[in-house]
């Protein structure tokens, strides 16, 4: 069972720019809800995600959030008519008018987010959709999706932390191709360099998502995610003594909180576990 909001938007935003659906199972379904423009980023859809992140990431239900989108694409890009408007500004105003087109945050803070956020791409990824698909920490396609980093077709470089992500999803030459070239490349391409983890027709890509993310929201300690996943981050930037001594530490700790106990005694009388949600973050 799930309950289908639509997030109000400021006068003049286009309307339902995002769909949330809370579901029983403790997954939050994010929808990209501009279909006649492809799902295209701009300030409208950008704050209404944001919006939605941040109430899943402050519900204790919520435990695991997928982010799709709705029609033919998952994000195709930049909002050309805001980008039209950008160009039309950039000598007087420059910075402030892409700010307003990104939005108030960049891609890179779903990373420092306590829960894990999958992408369900379900059609075309491009340019900053590309980029936000990245800082999700698990990404599945629907088959045919195409995908492209696009920016250098576009006199543009790689933005908002792509070319920092990219290379350590998929390795160096092959981001180095995707990025140089600008090329058009598929969802089946993208599962052999390691973009996604599958791909699936497309008829069964929110079923496969949701059975993913549903089984790790039963089964795995919200406690558990959030410092793992704020290990890989904060990790990837540490050398190999750095992150040895700092995952000793965070052990101990999570040694002492009783979802330690509950994983194991789960474990030995063979049963889900039954771990309590996150507690919220001391300033």
């Amino acid at each position: 069972m799930s309950a289908v909001d639509r997030v109000a938007e400021p006068a003049g935003a286009p309307a339902e720019a995002v769909l949330f659906d809370q579901r029983d199972s403790g997954v939050a379904v994010l929808t990209l809800n501009r279909p006649e423009r492809m799902n295209a980023w701009g300030g409208g859809l950008a704050g209404a995600f944001y919006r939605c992140i941040d109430r899943a990431e402050a519900d204790p239900d919520v435990r695991v959030v997928v982010l799709t989108g709705s029609g033919r694409a998952f994000c195709a890009g930049a909002d050309m008519g805001d980008l039209d408007t950008i160009g039309a500004a950039s000598e007087t105003a420059g910075h402030s008018d892409v700010s307003q087109l990104v939005g108030e945050r960049h891609p890179a803070f779903v990373t420092r987010l306590r829960k894990p956020v999958i992408a369900a791409v379900n059609g075309a990824c491009a340019g900053i959709g590309l980029t936000q698909a990245l800082m999700c920490d698990v990404r599945f396609a629907a088959a045919g999706a195409k995908f492209t980093t696009a920016f250098a077709r576009r006199g543009l470089i790689a933005e908002y932390g792509i070319s920092w992500i990219l290379p350590r999803v998929i390795g160096w030459g092959a981001a180095l191709d995707l990025l140089l070239s600008g090329r058009t490349f598929y969802a089946e391409e993208a599962a052999e360099l390691g973009l996604v983890k599958e791909v699936v027709p497309a008829g069964e890509l929110m079923p496969r998502v949701l059975d993913y993310a549903e089984d790790m929201a039963r089964n795995c300690a919200p406690s558990a995610l959030a410092v793992i996943k704020r290990q890989i981050y904060e990790d990837a930037l540490r050398n190999l003594h750095d992150t040895s001594a700092a995952a000793e530490k965070l052990m101990h700790e999570s040694m002492l909180r009783p979802d330690f106990i509950e994983g194991i005694t789960a474990f030995f009388e063979k049963r889900a576990p039954s771990f309590p949600p996150l507690e919220e973050e001391t300033p």
